[in-house]
């Protein structure tokens, strides 16, 4: 609702003035499918929907709307997760794979100024883009899951995750 309620709040200045930017801060897991993140996935495919098609409404007041897609960032961020009130044991290897999994990459996740930078770009391009990936991993990640078969995405994905292929 955030997002939302913000967008409507700068519209109508936006309008009267004749331009403006909206720059939403979503996720990689906007683009692919995250296990055991299906709710933050969902979240993050729902900005996307949002933010692209609220571009096409807005266009016409030279009012641009952009998302940032960082995939991993050096915060405290995989500190803030939710457990659920009850653990299925039958996915007790699955995320004691996917914790290993955030304890290799978060010490060598993008630094926070990496996706600042990469906001100012999107705030002053002249001709700014509907995406913008933030950081190598979310432009790797961006790269394959354009021009890699399904398939061959999906083994390697479940292959980085440490899931069963």
């Amino acid at each position: 609702h955030g997002v939302i309620r913000m967008t409507n709040a700068v519209l109508p200045s936006m309008r009267e003035h004749g331009q403006g930017r909206i720059i939403n801060i979503g996720s990689i897991l906007g683009l692919i499918p995250a296990p055991y993140s299906s709710h933050y996935s969902a979240v993050k495919h729902a900005l996307e929907g949002y933010s692209e098609s609220l571009d096409h409404e807005v266009r016409a007041f030279n009012i641009r709307v952009s998302v940032i897609e960082p995939a991993f960032v050096r915060t405290v961020f995989d500190q803030n997760g939710l457990e659920p009130d009850r653990l299925l044991k039958e996915y007790d290897q699955a995320r004691a794979g996917f914790k290993a999994l955030l304890a290799d990459v978060m010490p060598k996740a993008d630094l926070p100024e990496v996706v600042a930078a990469v906001v100012l770009k999107a705030a002053s391009d002249v001709l700014p883009k509907r995406r913008y990936t933030a950081g190598k991993t979310a432009r790797q990640i961006s790269m394959l899951r354009r021009f890699a078969p399904a398939g061959v995405f999906d083994k390697n994905l479940r292959k980085e995750l440490r899931l069963p292929v």
